[in-house]
């Protein structure tokens, strides 16, 4: 049991390139299988941390592990959103580029700061992941962006300012912490309870 959330991580590791040559080679034959796959990473993303932190082995390296492989994970989904829909991702180019700037605001102040990559876990990245999966859902099994792709965007940016303010706020690096307000009482060294469920 206390290798499932490595095991967990390397699931979804190895899934998104996956993902991409089954893009590659099947296109739109697959789109709902797509969708499924995606869905499984996601559950892979959610239990590796409930699973970790119920048999009390939730460490830095495992959580910074995690969070280098989300970042893989949804830029291959990402990937395989542009192999479908290119269309899609050219009329919304810009607020994609927003995006991508600002998380790689996040790494380059954090370790400007800390000298290491961000790994906040916050709760305002975890809506925008759900958001995330919603638009990614539409876009690979449907072709659709609509409200579920500006509801990303804007969770998107609203996620990357919590942590930015986050990265700012803190003291020195520290991981899984639930929001700015969050690494201000640690900042102030006012101590607080972490959900489990969530960090």
């Amino acid at each position: 049991m206390k290798n499932l959330p490595i095991l967990l991580i390397g699931f979804r590791l190895l899934l998104g390139p996956v993902l991409i040559l089954l893009t590659y080679n099947f296109g739109s034959e697959l789109r709902k299988e797509l969708v499924v796959l995606i869905f499984l990473g996601l559950l892979s993303d959610i239990f590796d941390g409930i699973v970790a932190r119920r048999l009390s082995i939730s460490s830095e390296k495992l959580r910074r592990m995690d969070s280098q492989t989300d970042l893989v994970f949804w830029l291959c989904v990402a990937w395989c959103s542009w192999l479908l829909n290119p269309e899609i991702i050219k009329e919304n180019a810009v607020a994609i580029a927003v995006i991508f700037i600002m998380e790689a605001m996040t790494y380059f102040f954090s370790f400007l700061k800390f000298g290491k990559e961000t790994c906040t876990h916050a709760l305002l990245s975890k809506f925008w992941g759900i958001t995330l999966l919603l638009a990614f859902v539409g876009m690979i099994g449907f072709g659709y962006s609509g409200i579920t792709f500006s509801l990303a965007v804007i969770f998107g940016i609203i996620g990357h300012i919590d942590v930015l303010l986050i990265i700012l706020i803190l003291p020195k690096w520290t991981f899984d912490v639930p929001s700015c307000y969050h690494a201000y009482l640690i900042r102030k060294g006012i101590p607080f309870k972490k959900n489990k469920l969530f960090n």
